[in-house]
């Protein structure tokens, strides 16, 4: 693998990228070549995982979300992310730009109109009727619960593991490491290698279905618009062309890249969202943002613990409506932890424990807040509170991905507008296939450093080719189909998150405390010794020097 490797001129660890690449090949070979039985496979995996643990999911859910605030607010909350002398490398308002990028993209742009109208339409709690005052609460505090704190928390816990592990002991940026507390040494051998591989394969999946519903989303905006039919070719050429010009993202290199086509999808997206405000009831949704984030306050309780676990007597599925909601959430979400991991923890080296969770977990859910107001509630209102139900609630009911569009049917210069959301959808498509690339291609490495472009050119390639495979396979089920898949996938991801709350107790319990005043850290890393753990942390074996057991290039370690 090392002289195949240094052949193709990769810069990467051989065995996590080719057992990697190997493995999703040959995925994708089965998913061609027997789409009818390896979906029924999924939909028999999906439905017994739900019906036997979708209450862990929400558990360990609400479990993660406890714990990131109780070691924020203990004494562990002053440990820096790296060593102790270390600053953080972007300002306040810098750091949460990036968390404003990071929590805005295909998900939002797809669930802002759909997930409350689904909600307020057919209401998840018994007794309430459609399209009452009470339905059109509910809908939007779960929409909340669904996607704002609880979501973040799926993100923040392993960006704190990998930004504590990975900085504050000098470990290889890889999911391996933060089981450095049990594993020890191993992490470098083959069961961290294992580790690694699972990670990468996991979060290629995550990504595929998101793509996959950003792609359906593109699609259904110009059947409405041009007329091009919904199915699953142009669904597909979507894919196609949208892979390509991240590939050429990919090249023009991450600054060119990446940074502008962020930058540009952010303002359009805000844009979006204000000229909805201004458009909309203004008055309404601002008093609704106070409201909302008032009801969604006395709610998350309950909800966090809620499992409808009475569904068995009132409902023939068995499981109840979580089901196809809350638990496809978390089980999608998580396969996101990696990617999202990764990139939390390199924004905030340096941080203190608890500005990064209060951060990672307070600002993008008070966007997701105010986006699902202004959306949800302008949608709702539309719809009409109180009645029986409009255009909006009919086009979800025909096919999710329309919700939007049919949402901007209501508005000045419709056309136009929907046009804008297709070009914001695309670029969130683009944006993550980039960033995916890169983090996917430093999970293989182990460096935090970009790898070569052809590197991340094959993972940009691979996460298109998935995304269409999983589109071919749904077919006319579509959202359904990507719901069996990444709750199948989700579930070994949500055990290897959940273990990363044990490794970081058991890492902080090791921290050492001074009882009395010490002598300030040097003001130079370079002053301490390679392999040496920051003052007040345990001793760290240094990786191997020789490569053998951990070799992240063609060439030996150092």
């Amino acid at each position: 693998m090392e002289d195949l490797a240094r052949r193709l001129g990769l810069r990467t660890n051989p065995h996590i990228f080719f057992w990697s690449a190997g493995l999703m090949v040959a995925f994708l070979v089965l998913l061609l070549s027997f789409p009818g039985p390896i979906g029924t496979a999924f939909g028999a995996g999906r439905e017994w995982i739900v019906t036997n643990l979708g209450w862990f999911f929400i558990l360990g859910v609400t479990t993660w979300l406890v714990f990131l605030a109780w070691v924020a607010l203990s004494k562990y909350g002053n440990l820096r992310l790296g060593h102790d002398a270390d600053t953080p490398a972007y300002s306040n308002l810098s750091w949460f730009a990036m968390l404003f990028a990071g929590g805005i993209g295909t998900v939002l742009m797809f669930w802002g109109v759909a997930e409350p109208i689904s909600h307020f339409s057919t209401p998840p709690y018994a007794g309430v009727e459609p399209y009452s005052v009470q339905a059109s609460q509910d809908a939007m505090t779960i929409s909340l619960y669904h996607l704002s704190l609880h979501t973040w928390a799926i993100f923040t816990l392993p960006g704190l593991a990998f930004g504590y592990f990975i900085y504050r002991y000098d470990l290889p940026m890889r999911v391996s490491s933060v089981f450095y507390p049990f594993l020890k040494e191993r992490i470098h051998g083959p069961i961290g290698k294992t580790i690694d591989v699972f990670a990468v394969l996991g979060t290629l999946f995550g990504l595929a279905v998101s793509l996959g519903l950003g792609t359906s989303q593109i699609n259904a905006g110009l059947t409405a618009l041009t007329g091009i039919p919904d199915a699953v070719w142009p669904k597909v050429l979507i894919i196609t062309a949208l892979t390509l010009v991240a590939t050429a993202s990919i090249v023009a290199g991450l600054d060119k890249g990446v940074r502008r086509l962020s930058n540009l999808n952010i303002l359009m997206a805000v844009g979006l969202m204000i000229f909805v405000l201004i458009a909309g009831d203004t008055v309404f949704l601002l008093r609704q943002i106070f409201e909302s984030a008032g009801l969604y306050a006395q709610q998350i309780v309950p909800l966090s613990f809620w499992n409808d676990s009475m569904a068995q007597f009132t409902d023939e599925g068995g499981w109840g409506w979580q089901g196809g909601w809350t638990v496809f959430y978390w089980a999608w979400t998580v396969t996101w932890a990696p990617f999202m991991g990764v990139f939390l923890a390199r924004i905030s080296r340096g941080r203190t424990i608890r500005q990064f969770v209060g951060g990672v977990l307070i600002a993008p859910s008070l966007f997701t807040l105010v986006w699902f107001v202004i959306f949800g509630w302008s949608a709702m209102q539309i719809d009409g509170i109180g009645g029986t139900g409009g255009t909006i609630s009919a086009a979800v009911a025909d096919s999710v991905p329309l919700a939007m569009f049919a949402f901007f049917d209501n508005f000045p210069a419709a056309t136009l507008i929907s046009g804008i959301a297709v070009v914001v959808v695309a670029l969130f498509f683009a944006t993550s296939s980039d960033s995916a690339s890169l983090v996917v291609d430093m999970l293989c490495s182990g460096t935090g450093e970009a790898g070569p472009t052809r590197q991340r050119v094959f993972w940009g390639l691979s996460e298109g080719a998935l995304a269409a495979s999983l589109i071919i396979i749904g077919g006319t089920a579509g959202l359904e189909a990507l719901q069996q898949v990444i709750t199948v996938i989700g579930l070994p991801i949500f055990l290897m998150v959940f273990a990363m709350m044990f490794a970081m107790i058991a890492g902080l319990r090791q921290e050492v405390f001074p009882s009395a005043p010490v002598p300030a850290a040097p003001a130079v890393n370079g002053d301490r010794p390679p392999g040496t753990p920051p003052s007040g942390t345990p001793p760290v074996p240094a990786a191997p020097a020789d490569g053998a057991a951990d070799r992240t290039s063609t060439t030996p370690r150092g």
